[in-house]
């Protein structure tokens, strides 16, 4: 058997498989239970400061 037909025959079979249990395993662990603050919490970093943002060059005067 050739190289090519063994790493095709291993890529339909077991590594389908591993990769969708990988891929199950992803989509459990996002919605497991107690993760929504989480999220919730990494989506609202964006609007963290909106009332009063940052000024333009507050970080360059520091740097210097």
């Amino acid at each position: 058997m050739e190289l090519y037909s063994l790493l095709r025959e291993f890529a339909d079979s077991w590594m389908l498989l591993a990769l969708f249990t990988f891929f199950i395993g992803v989509i459990v662990w996002v919605f497991r239970p107690g993760s929504r603050s989480t999220y919730e919490d990494t989506a609202s970093i964006p609007f963290r400061h909106e009332q009063a943002p940052a000024k333009a060059g507050a970080n360059a005067a520091k740097e210097a």
